[in-house]
């Protein structure tokens, strides 16, 4: 391997800045560039969701280390500069202001854009601390809002918006909210949950979005599969999200799912990878590779990624931990829930809106969630893979 000098990091969100951090502490003294696409410094994605909307948080609350930090780490601090070619033979990166970036070790960790749902109306799509703020302007105003997807980041929008005041109506053409992430029974407990607080649910076969169209000053169509055509003075896409990596066209390193890497996040000879953009193989995936776009997979990828660039041959070891604050709800999971699967409560109740139930798939253990259980959830979230019998002998 030969020896690094220089280092680039394009992405300075939670993966880049983890990645920044590991290089320093594992005794890497070279040069270090992060390059960042937004003008803010690196700050914490999931508050976006929930108490920035509410109001309760502003910018500063969000940033993930203090100015000073960055003096500490003696690294060149690039903002509003999004990464906009890559020259794997000259080993350079180019900023979209003409910046040239040369570089030994490379470490991709631009995440991911939010997936646009069809106009020609305007949609607010939620990904930055600028969206954020943009659509928190907008709920000042009470808007009757319509919600496009029930995965956690439509419902945490949907339950936000609805505390603002607003009248709410999720549309999703699943039959239940969160299905892919917590199973049936899981989602059709949070579809209850949510009605019971105001919000409207529009889901199941039909319902999927045609487009979004302007229907005078201020208001929106939105028009559904099945021909109904719902109003709006707010409508806000949460359909997903498609790798930030069009800057790495033709180098030879992109999927249609993401940047592939192995499982120590090394894409390439000198060249890394982590956070949402990364793609690490999957059997089980329909395209082979499967992201992970959650908080804590940003930061475990960005420190593997650092210490594997440096040479120290470590495998990534990840928790599988995500969470979800939905109003007054906090959801813990570990895991999956399998559509083959069956979900078994284990401990509390959920008509008193607070238990733990687990996946079981194949007679194991495959999943852990928790319904406003933080303290029980430490306890059974190193459950899976346990054989089921053994774990639901001790729930009873």
């Amino acid at each position: 391997m030969a020896p690094l000098d220089r280092i680039v990091v394009v992405g300075a969100g939670a993966a880049g800045l983890t990645a920044l951090e590991t290089l320093r502490e594992a005794g890497f003294r070279g040069h270090v560039t992060l390059l960042g696409a937004e003008p803010h410094p690196p700050y914490d994605r999931p508050p976006l969701s929930k108490r920035v909307l509410l109001g309760e948080q502003g910018p500063d609350d969000v940033h993930l280390r203090p100015p000073a930090r960055f003096d500490d780490l003696q690294a060149d601090v690039v903002l509003a500069d999004p990464a906009v070619g890559l020259d794997r033979a000259r080993r350079e990166v180019v900023g979209a202001s003409g910046r040239v970036l040369p570089f030994d070790g490379l470490v991709v960790a631009t995440g991911v854009d939010a997936r646009r749902v069809p106009g020609p109306a305007p949609v607010h799509h939620l990904r930055t601390l600028d969206d954020a703020l943009a659509l928190r302007e907008q709920l000042r105003h009470r808007p009757r809002t319509v919600v496009v997807g029930a995965g956690p980041l439509g419902l945490e929008v949907a339950a936000a918006a609805r505390q603002r005041g607003c009248e709410v109506t999720v549309v999703d053409p699943g039959d239940a909210p969160m299905r892919r992430q917590l199973g049936a029974v899981v989602g059709r407990l949070l579809r209850a949950r949510h009605e019971r607080a105001g919000i409207v649910f529009r889901t199941g076969a039909g319902t999927g979005v045609v487009g979004v169209e302007p229907r005078g000053p201020g208001l929106a169509a939105v028009r559904l599969t099945d021909g109904t055509v719902l109003d709006a003075g707010l409508v806000v896409g949460a359909i997903g999200a498609e790798p930030a990596h069009g800057w790495l066209a033709g180098t030879g390193l992109t999927h249609p799912v993401g940047v592939p890497c192995d499982r120590r996040c090394l894409a390439a000879d000198g060249i890394a990878v982590a956070g949402d953009v990364a793609a690490q193989r999957d059997p089980l995936s329909p395209h082979g590779f499967r992201r992970v776009e959650h908080r804590l997979n940003a930061s475990e990828q960005g420190r593997c990624a650092a210490l594997n660039l440096l040479g120290h041959g470590e495998d990534l070891v990840s928790s599988g931990y995500s969470w979800s604050d939905q109003g007054d709800l906090r959801l813990q999971a570990v895991g999956v829930f399998p559509e083959h699967g069956r979900t078994v409560v284990v401990e509390g109740d959920p008509a008193q809106d607070r238990f733990v139930a687990v996946g079981v798939a194949d007679r194991t253990v495959v999943g852990v969630v928790a319904w406003n259980s933080a303290r029980s959830f430490t306890r059974w979230r190193g459950r899976t893979g346990l054989p089921a019998e053994d774990v639901l002998a001790v729930a009873s």
